[in-house]
């Protein structure tokens, strides 16, 4: 299960039955959960935890210190959940002190090749970061989010639930729940129909989707205006609720 040639540090807490192929290096502080695979070359530094079931391929770079110029040091961490693939040559960085020194990656995300997650991210649970999409600092990603190959994030912005960000896309605002953006700088292009119609929204759900969207983005409103044409939607259409929330909380402005 774990390869002779491989370097853990006695420091380190593997789970029973946990995998680690040849020449991966594995420091003090880091915990594996049961389940999971390291393949061959991989780096692991702590403190990192991570969850049950995990694959981390060939080359990956898991909890190293972030690409921060005020880093100085200081202990900080990277949680990661159960069931996420982490593909080749990812990068995974824990948090910074000017943060919450933490960053968090939910369950069942797919991060493809290349793709770099920084300091202080949030990732939710099934997210998609296709081949060389990259996060600056303090970005948030929510649930279902997909993130096309060659997206990247400006750092602090938030892509909302069940977003959709098309290859190539340069984001420096918040995407909207719902919301499909494409360009650089990205600009809407409607909602995530087909995403929403896989993961089991209703025809009436995601018909009221498209009604918030038009009076988001095409009802000729100030923002203020059209969230709270948001809230008096949401509140007959649970759906909206997240949406309206999205928008009221947006510091940075959403893309528009």
């Amino acid at each position: 299960m774990i390869h002779p040639s491989a370097i853990i540090d006695p420091g380190a807490l593997l789970a029973p039955g946990v995998e680690v192929g040849p020449f991966t290096v594995i420091g003090p502080g880091v915990e594996v959960g049961a389940g999971t695979r390291i393949g061959p070359h991989a780096v692991i530094r702590g403190p990192t935890r991570i969850g049950r079931d995990n694959r981390i391929f060939q080359f990956a770079s898991v909890g190293e210190d972030p690409q921060d110029m005020k880093y100085g040091g200081e202990e900080t961490r990277l949680e990661i959940g159960d069931r996420n693939q982490i593909r080749e040559c990812a990068t995974l960085h824990r948090g910074t002190v000017q943060d919450q020194g933490v960053t968090r990656i939910g369950n069942d995300n797919l991060f493809m090749a290349y793709t770099h997650v920084a300091h202080d991210c949030r990732i939710g649970n099934h997210v998609i970061m296709a081949n060389a999409a990259s996060l600056g600092g303090h970005v948030e990603v929510q649930d279902w989010a997909i993130l096309g190959g060659f997206t990247i994030v400006h750092q602090f912005c938030r892509l909302g639930a069940h977003c959709f960000c098309a290859m190539g896309s340069a984001l420096s605002k918040d995407v909207p729940p719902y919301v499909t953006v494409a360009g650089q700088p990205a600009a809407p292009h409607g909602i995530n129909a087909e995403g929403l119609r896989r993961r089991g929204f209703t025809p009436e759900a995601i018909t009221v989707i498209k009604r918030a969207y038009r009076a988001l983005y095409m009802g000729g409103l100030k923002l203020d205006e059209a969230l709270e044409r948001l809230r008096v939607l949401a509140q007959t259409s649970p759906e909206i609720a997240p949406l309206a929330a999205f928008v009221a909380d947006s510091s940075r402005s959403i893309v528009r």
